[in-house]
C-alpha cells in the first residue's frame, strides 16, 4: 500500500505541477482556449489558485520525500480535495459536466492520500 500511494503521490504531484505552473505564469488569454473558466475569475486569482494548486503538488512529495514535516503529505493532498470540490461547484454553475468529471478523478487519488497518509500508511 506505501508504494501504491506513493505512485498516486507522483501522479498527482505532476499534474498538479503542471496545472499550477501554467496558471501561476500564463495570462488569462492563453489559458481560456483550455480553461474557459478563468473569464469567471480575475487574474490574481487564477494566478493564486494556480500558486496553491503548485505548493500542494509540492506538499504532497517533498516532505515525505526529506522527512520534514511529513504532516504537511496528507494536509495537502486533503488541501487538494478541497480545491477539487470547490472547482466541481464552479463547474456545476457554469453546467459543464465533462469537468466536474475531471475534478472527481483528481478529488479520488486526493482523498486516498490522505487517508492513507493521515492512517495506517503514515509518513
Amino acid at each position: 500500500m506505501n508504494v501504491f500511494l506513493w505512485v498516486l503521490q507522483a501522479a498527482l504531484a505532476v499534474v498538479f505541477g503542471l496545472a499550477g505552473a501554467a496558471k501561476s505564469t500564463l495570462p488569462k488569454e492563453r489559458l481560456r482556449p483550455a480553461l474557459a473558466w478563468v473569464d469567471d475569475f480575475g487574474p490574481g486569482q487564477v494566478r493564486l489558485i494556480g500558486a496553491v494548486e503548485l505548493l500542494a503538488a509540492l506538499g504532497l512529495v517533498l516532505p515525505a520525500l526529506t522527512g520534514i514535516a511529513p504532516v504537511l503529505t496528507p494536509l495537502a493532498a486533503t488541501g487538494l480535495a478541497v480545491v477539487m470540490v470547490l472547482a466541481a461547484a464552479v463547474h456545476a454553475r457554469r453546467k459543464e459536466p465533462p469537468a466536474i468529471a475531471v475534478n472527481v478523478v483528481l478529488l479520488v487519488p486526493a482523498v486516498v492520500i490522505a487517508w492513507g497518509r493521515f492512517g495506517a500508511y503514515a509518513l
